[in-house]
């Protein structure tokens, strides 16, 4: 639990990693994780991505994205195609199988969303939502 006297940062980090860390759990609870749920979540939202945008789309560079769509079209989650014009781009599709799981995920997401929304009105999560931008822009370099 926070102090009184803690900083605001030291705060912020230690919300940040609590809940990550039982996100995290909640998705593996049903078969996947974090960075699977980010990648998923992307492709779902936007079709067909080429490696390169999926990357920007979830904040990551190109060879950590690189090592987790290994593993996901190993487990058959995804399939990559090299683009005709441009053989160095590829093409990153959700299958069947990457489908369903994302389906779970966003189930156990959504649920978890609603234990981090209990005891919140709309306008508390409207004012959190604010203020945490405010705090995201305020932690930008100059």
């Amino acid at each position: 639990m926070a102090r009184a006297d803690d900083s605001l940062s030291l705060l912020i980090a230690g919300v940040a990693k609590d809940v990550s860390r039982a996100f995290d759990d909640v998705l593996v609870a049903v078969g996947g994780s974090t960075p699977l749920w980010q990648v998923l979540r992307a492709l779902s939202s936007g079709g067909h991505r080429t490696q390169a945008d999926l990357a920007a789309a979830i904040g990551v560079r190109q060879p950590t994205l690189t090592h987790h769509l290994d593993a996901l079209e190993r487990a058959g989650l995804v399939t990559r195609e090299r683009e005709d014009g441009n053989r160095r781009v590829q093409r990153v599709t959700v299958t069947e199988s990457g489908e369903q799981l994302f389906l779970r995920l966003r189930r156990a997401a959504s649920s978890f969303d609603g234990r981090l929304r209990a005891g919140l009105d709309d306008g508390d999560v409207a004012a959190l939502r604010r203020l945490l931008g405010h705090v995201m822009e305020n932690a930008e370099p100059d």
